[in-house]
């Protein structure tokens, strides 16, 4: 059902893309909290997707947490980085941003991933957009 979700949601089906992932939380087993958390990141990216910030966040920050608890670090930086984005961009929240991007760089270039050139770039529009806001206050 997961994988479903994924498709539909990459074929611009969001509906049923969410409604399939709602399903895949509803039958997940508690003890299986890596598909609960990889389910809870992708219905957050949806919802970024279609402009709901506040429950896109909402979801990103439930599945960094548990991200955290089963030691999944690499989904726990691509968590921390989507969070970075979205409180920057449509928060205007540098400081936390700016947080969450610098721990998910940290953690990528720990695994030597090659995520972590492009969470880099993130960070530096990031930092650069920050300093323009300094600056205008």
């Amino acid at each position: 059902m997961h994988n479903l979700a994924r498709s539909e949601a990459e074929l611009g089906e969001v509906e049923q893309a969410k409604q399939h992932y709602q399903e895949v939380l509803n039958n997940c087993p508690p003890e299986d909290e890596q598909s609960k958390a990889s389910t809870i990141h992708n219905l957050a990216r949806i919802y970024a997707k279609q402009g709901n910030v506040t429950q896109a966040i909402s979801l990103y920050q439930q599945s960094l947490d548990l991200y955290e608890r089963i030691g999944y670090i690499q989904r726990k930086a691509a968590s921390l980085a989507m969070l970075g984005q979205l409180l920057a961009d449509e928060r205007q929240d540098f400081s936390t941003a700016l947080s969450y991007l610098e721990q998910s760089l940290e953690i990528l270039q720990h695994l030597q991933s090659p995520d972590a050139q492009v969470v880099s770039e993130i960070l530096a529009r990031i930092q650069l957009l920050a300093k323009e806001e300094q600056t205008n206050s």
